[in-house]
């Protein structure tokens, strides 16, 4: 017989889904029995946020939202951190979660706890399904929801009841009714009758109405603002552009959205997803000093970039700059500074339409370029002084140098950590196009497990770079099990300086204190090798290079690989809290 799981199955396969990220639970067994029998890939985690992290990084990768599924309760609750920070970053993803049966809610039934009230603050939609007929459907809307207007999680809460077959329900029904033989009182045989019908309701109803949903605001016609902006842009003798994740989101079109970017020819700094859009060696591309270069200009382009704390919640533009911002989030088009042209459209096509009209700028911008190269030219060449430095056991800077001689061209980096995957930041250069993963603007700790192995599946010919910090790596360095049970050969760099640098750096020069920032210089690559995978330790600069070759050569053979790098402390991030 059809179950629940059988629909929901169907719906996600009609989506093209390939993976469903999980942690096991009877709620939601037959999701993953029957989404396996279609073809789908489960990818059983340690821990559900990694799961819902995998999914976020599936949908950066793909265009396509991620799906990740977990069980009632704890099952959910546990996605919470990780719902949030795909809800900040705009990813599309659609998590299915287990719930009590119908019947059973607020009865103290196992893990029953109103799901809804918890997850609605940190979800685009939130929707729990009634009868059977509706799981698919509902599915089905929830994907396109997630990608709509400004991207976003949607959660569709699965009740037990519904997902199992019809016959196996009604003996569950039966049984909690009381007594099965036909000697029943009055009060028994009403309860029977009533169990029954809702049952039959559940498995044979047409389909109830769905929830309201989110309104996403029409995007206007570009025309008009295509051609104020173009009227900018001629005018500008000092335009610098910086392009965010919003505008990279659609997979499918990102290079039309790199060739943009080239024909508008103006000096560009890359964000968070968008990072290496420009590959590794762009001429118009810059790395360093985007402060002064916003300071300097008369012309900002920002293409799904809002003004928080990165742009100095709108200070870090000059005063006399004209901004042109597009933007799918009214909200975020409008923070902290109001922009001389806003642009309330997808920031990615809004460049795409942009390019079609403007004049590539020949050697209009020369001079400028020539300013904004030279400062760039100027702080690598002090970056790679500063990794000449003696910083025992290891300059942080000398291993992210390492890393960057030793990554193939189409390497896919995942970023997870403070001070460390920060300084990796500065001195490696993302690949290509989608080809950096970081959390985004909510800073969240612990992506690392999930992003990498979403990165694995999506793009197995490609080498996978996982940068953690030492603090960082304590929370999904357990998924080095489900890298090595799924056969995904992640290559993990954990910068271990036995701290949490980030915060020590300011803590001990403003509180005078170190508390809570100590760690231990852990042998982290034993940690890996009891969970299957390899581990390298790393502490002599002389071997560096032939290090990384060896964690190279191990990954082509298919395992994943842990190198423990224990680094020393510099002054190159000093001053560099965020508030």
């Amino acid at each position: 017989m059809t179950t629940g799981g059988d629909h929901i199955a169907d719906a996600l396969v009609k989506y093209g889904v390939q993976f469903i990220y999980t942690l096991c639970g009877g709620h939601i067994s037959p999701i993953l029995t029957q989404s396996k029998a279609r073809g789908i890939r489960i990818i059983d985690v340690r821990d559900e946020k990694n799961a819902v992290f995998a999914a976020d990084a599936t949908a950066r990768l793909t265009g396509t939202p991620g799906v990740a599924a977990v069980t009632a309760g704890p099952g959910v609750t546990n996605t919470l951190t990780a719902l949030k920070n795909a809800k900040l970053a705009q990813s599309p993803l659609v998590l299915l979660g287990g719930a009590a049966a119908t019947m059973l809610r607020g009865r103290g039934s196992l893990q029953d706890i109103d799901q809804m009230e918890v997850i609605k603050p940190h979800v685009k939609w939130a929707v729990s399904v009634r009868y059977v007929q509706d799981l698919g459907p509902t599915v089905e809307k929830a994907m396109e929801v997630a990608q709509k207007g400004v991207p976003g999680p949607v959660f569709v809460e699965c009740p037990i009841d519904l997902l199992y077959d019809e016959t196996l329900v009604r003996e569950w029904y039966v049984s909690s009714s009381g007594k099965k033989d036909s000697n029943k009182s009055i009060p028994e045989a009403a309860l029977q009758w009533y169990l029954g019908r809702h049952v039959d309701r559940m498995f044979e109803a047409e389909g109830g109405a769905q929830p309201s949903m989110p309104r996403d605001l029409p995007e206007p016609p570009l025309g008009p603002l295509v051609t104020q902006a173009k009227r900018m842009i001629e005018k500008a003798k000092r335009p610098v552009m910086i392009v965010g994740s919003q505008a990279v989101w659609r997979a499918q079109e990102v290079e039309q959205v790199q060739a943009a970017v080239e024909k508008l020819g103006m000096p560009t700094y890359l964000a968070s997803m968008a990072r290496g859009l420009l590959g590794t060696d762009s001429p118009i591309q810059r790395r360093h000093k985007r402060r002064n270069a916003l300071k300097g200009a008369d012309l900002v382009i920002l293409a799904g970039v809002p003004n928080d704390f990165r742009l100095e919640y709108g200070r870090a533009i000059g005063k006399k700059a004209r901004v042109i911002s597009a933007n799918l989030s009214v909200t975020q088009l409008f923070k902290n500074k109001v922009p001389t042209l806003p642009v309330p459209a997808d920031p990615g096509r809004f460049l795409m339409k942009l390019a079609e009209d403007v004049t590539p700028p020949g050697d209009r911008w020369s001079d400028w370029h020539r300013e904004t190269k030279d400062r760039d030219e100027a702080r690598d060449a002090e970056i790679a002084e500063m990794a000449k430095m003696q910083a025992p056991p290891l300059n942080p800077l000398d291993v992210c140098l390492g890393m960057e001689r030793a990554m193939s061209d189409d390497a896919i980096m995942v970023a997870d950590g403070g001070d460390f995957v920060a300084s990796a930041a500065y001195t490696t250069k993302a690949r290509g196009p989608l080809r950096w993963l970081d959390p985004g603007v909510f800073g969240t700790l612990g992506v690392g497990g999930g992003f990498a192995m979403a990165a694995a599946l999506c793009h197995p010919e490609s080498e996978v770079w996982l940068i953690y910090g030492d603090g960082a790596a304590g929370f999904s360095i357990v998924e080095f099990d489900t890298f090595v049970r799924h056969g995904l050969p992640v290559i993990a760099v954990i910068g271990n300086d036995a701290a949490w640098t980030q915060i020590a750096r300011d803590q001990v020069v403003f509180l005078k204190d170190d508390v809570g920032t100590v760690l231990r210089r852990t042998a982290y690559e034993e940690v890996a090798k009891g969970y299957g995978a390899e581990g390298l330790l790393l502490d002599d600069p002389a071997k560096i290079d032939e290090v990384f070759a060896e964690a190279k050569r191990l990954a082509k053979s298919g395992r994943p690989v842990l190198i423990n790098a224990h680094i020393g402390s510099t002054d190159f991030r000093k001053g560099s809290i965020s508030m």
